[in-house]
């Protein structure tokens, strides 16, 4: 008798997999897609009804070689790729090379789910086989061949009207759309000067407490009502000198006791959320180490188990065993006290497919410091915010005794607000992370503790202070809350929301300072073209409406190609106009009366591979260049470029000074066109091979990515991506630590050992 087969697309899925169980199986991976739509070419055959012609993935034939060949052994094939519509497109292409749609003589798999890849999920899985769903694979497909067409007809436009290599999409435009137009919302925002005029008052009891300004003759001070706003330091002083004239009388005391829900368990966007804002991890990190705490990690005795379910969800569902088996841990562990009385429920959004549990432990029992030595850094901060999520799902509200106190002051009413947590409840495990600009939140933690007064009580005023503010403007969108308005708005599915905040940034639309996402000038032009030749595409309502019609293909509700048509007949229209009537913007140029200090001619703006520039019209003999920035006027305003001195030419001695060329960084004399020499940015570290005499260099490679290399090459040809320093590894003593910044986090790595600090 032969053995079964199991097929995924991840090794280290695969690996775990067959550890469970055992040699009656044998598990093969498929190492992700095997198939897809060539680089090369649309390949789309829009007049066959959007026929995809696919084609085998460079790099995968040994995998489809292994997989034939284990397939014709077998007595039994079941595909356990992802249970998402990703892992469905894998499966049927999969299907489709080991013949089970084959006319004469189809071979049999069967489709199966693995939710949690542990011996109870993996079982449960075999035990539920099913057929693959030609509807969730149609809906991928159709999302494949809608973002080609996208991709691939708008962008070629974009290379003739602004430079080449830009690309648009039928998702990252949008959410380039949503940064931009904060960007725009922040730079027409007009402050609203406001004062807020506070009072330190002590009662008959301690402890002395402020109360802030509330009404006037009945009129809210708020900065929303024109009408009480105080305006001014003289409406504020005025206010103040009123103040003086009147006793301080407590008018109410309201008193009363607050519950605060607890959360559900995490789905895919609340976890990049709180991890963002939690431990600082990107989207992109999240996920990646989600991935892996899902594959399995060895537990050394335990074997190799995964660690938490599917990572990619929308629901907040929750299986039965898994809220009995939590519910007795928090009995066990914190007491009767923290556990309601019935199990808590939650209803996932409107929007929710609703396919899988929400993400939580496999096993509630591994509490996050009983395996932590099994785990790196990473793992364990993400394991231990996902179990405590969950843990925190299943147990009572946590109280507050809060209390508000108005004091009358004449035609003033001063009110004091105060709360105290009496019982943490979920608090104890959990608390949900804040993003910069949540103040509608009251915190979580901290009592504001007032004194026991009662109606009609006299106070003593020991102190008043009157502060200026002013309104903000909304904030910008960091990693966080993107994804949170991503979600709001129905744009793109748990799967995608890293890699759209990924790829906005390796385009160049965004960048990212400090937090925050800013557009680039390149962004802000693109979305600006996009939005002004494509509305529909760049159309929040229709994007969304995009993503239901998809999950309609997956349910049986809609044809894949009835959505196509009916999405490119108006997009066919839309290519048309802007191939003839986009704005050139490589050929655009604006004069100015800006004298060149070189030739006397003047300068024009325009537009090149970096950006806007003012160019002297004297080109090609005068090649003089310059920033510029515009005034409130729109006027442009010439911006010299800081230059920064590094040692001396060899040739004449004048200051070499740092520039940026075609391929990075360089250093050039100072006094070109007279002199012309130029040489690589030497980081003033040796190179690490051994007999050798050479320096490392900043260079680039040909698409553009900056890496170090040995200065003698290529008699010597050490290189690396990293970013060498010249601190020896304290593990090994064989090499240069290298520095590794990817975005939230930064390390120094030994390429020789497994070494690694972080230094952020």
């Amino acid at each position: 008798m032969g053995k079964g087969l199991v097929i995924v697309e991840s090794p280290a899925k695969a690996t775990t997999i067959a550890k469970v169980l055992g040699s009656k199986f044998d598990v093969i991976a498929s190492y992700g897609h095997i198939k897809d739509l060539p680089k090369s070419s649309l390949g789309v055959n829009i007049e066959a009804d959007f026929e995809p012609l696919y084609e085998t993935i460079p790099g995968k034939t040994k995998a489809l070689s292994n997989i034939r060949k284990l397939a014709a052994s077998a007595d039994q094939i079941f595909i356990a790729t992802d249970p998402d519509r990703e892992g469905e497109a894998i499966a049927w292409h999969i299907a489709e090379v080991i013949g089970c749609f084959d006319k004469k003589k189809p071979r049999e798999a069967r489709r199966i789910e693995i939710h949690e890849i542990t011996k109870k999920g993996i079982q449960e899985g075999l035990n539920n086989p099913r057929e693959i769903d030609k509807k969730r694979y149609e809906s991928q497909q159709a999302r494949r061949i809608l973002d080609r067409l996208v991709g691939y007809q708008i962008s070629p436009i974009l290379w003739e009207k602004v430079k080449r290599g830009l690309s648009a999409g039928r998702v990252q435009s949008v959410a380039v759309r949503l940064i931009v137009d904060r960007e725009a919302e922040i730079a027409a925002f007009v402050n609203t000067e406001y004062w807020n005029i506070r009072v330190n008052l002590e009662a008959k009891e301690a402890p002395r407490f402020w109360a802030d300004l509330f009404t006037v003759d009945g009129e809210r001070t708020d900065v929303k009502n024109e009408k009480g706003r105080i305006k001014n330091e003289d409406e504020a002083k005025k206010l103040l000198e009123i103040s003086k004239n009147h006793p301080f009388i407590v008018k109410s005391v309201t008193r009363k006791e607050n519950k605060r829900r607890t959360q559900p368990p995490f789905t895919t966007s609340k976890l990049q959320q709180d991890a963002s804002r939690q431990l600082r991890f990107s989207s992109q990190k999240t996920m990646s180490t989600a991935q892996k705490l899902f594959e399995g990690i060895d537990l050394g005795a335990a074997g190799t188990v995964g660690l938490i379910t599917y990572m990619r969800t929308d629901s907040v569902r929750v299986s039965a065993d898994a809220v009995n088996e939590c519910r007795q841990l928090i009995a066990n562990l914190y007491g009767n006290e923290y556990l309601p009385t019935k199990a808590n429920n939650f209803a996932s959004g409107k929007n929710a497919q609703d396919a899988h549990e929400a993400i939580r432990p496999t096993d509630v029992s591994l509490q996050p410091d009983a395996i932590k030595n099994f785990l790196n850094a990473d793992q364990y901060k993400l394991y231990k915010l996902i179990w405590n999520r969950f843990v925190a799902s299943q147990m009572r509200e946590a109280v507050f005794d809060t209390t508000t106190i108005d004091i009358q002051n004449g035609p003033l009413i001063f009110r004091a607000n105060g709360s105290i947590q009496k019982f943490k409840g979920y608090q104890i495990v959990y608390e949900e992370g804040k993003d910069d600009d949540d103040t509608q939140t009251p915190a979580n933690t901290g009592d504001v503790r007032l004194p026991r007064v009662e109606k009609n009580d006299s106070c003593k005023c020991h102190k008043t202070t009157h502060t200026q503010h002013f309104t903000q403007p909304p904030p910008r969108y960091n990693e966080a809350t993107l994804i949170k308005e991503l979600e709001t708005c129905g744009i793109g599915r748990p799967s995608t929301y890293s890699s759209i905040v990924s790829l906005i940034q390796n385009r160049d639309y965004v960048e990212r300072q400090g937090k925050q996402f800013h557009p680039t000038e390149l962004g802000q032009l693109v979305t600006q073209l996009l939005v002004e030749n494509f509305p529909s595409i760049l159309n929040i309502k229709f994007t969304a409406k995009m993503e239901a019609n998809l999950d309609e293909i997956a349910q049986g509700a809609q044809e894949w190609v009835e959505v196509l048509n009916n999405f490119y007949g108006p997009f066919k229209k839309d290519l048309k106009r802007a191939g003839a009537e986009m704005r050139n913007v490589k050929r655009e140029t604006e004069e100015t009366d800006i004298i060149c200090e070189k030739c006397g001619e003047t300068f024009s703006a325009k537009w090149g591979k970096n950006g806007y520039f003012l160019a002297c019209n004297g080109y090609p003999k005068c090649k003089n260049t310059k920033e510029f920035k515009r005034d409130e006027s729109g006027k442009i305003i010439p911006v010299e470029r800081v230059v920064q001195e590094c040692g001396t030419c060899p040739k004449c001695s004048k200051p070499m000074i740092i520039k940026t060329g075609r391929y990075g960084r360089f250093l050039a004399c100072s006094s070109y066109p007279e002199c012309k020499h130029t040489q690589a940015l030497s980081l003033g570290i040796a190179c690490p091979k051994e007999d050798c005499d050479g320096e490392l260099f900043e260079k680039r490679s040909k698409k553009g990515r900056v890496f170090y290399g040995c200065g003698n090459y290529p008699k010597c040809k050490y290189a690396t991506w990293n970013k060498p320093t010249e601190q020896r590894c304290p593990n090994c003593q064989a090499a240069n630590l290298e520095e590794v910044s990817k975005r939230d986090e930064s390390k120094l790595l030994c390429p020789n050992c497994a070494y690694s600090k972080d230094t952020a």
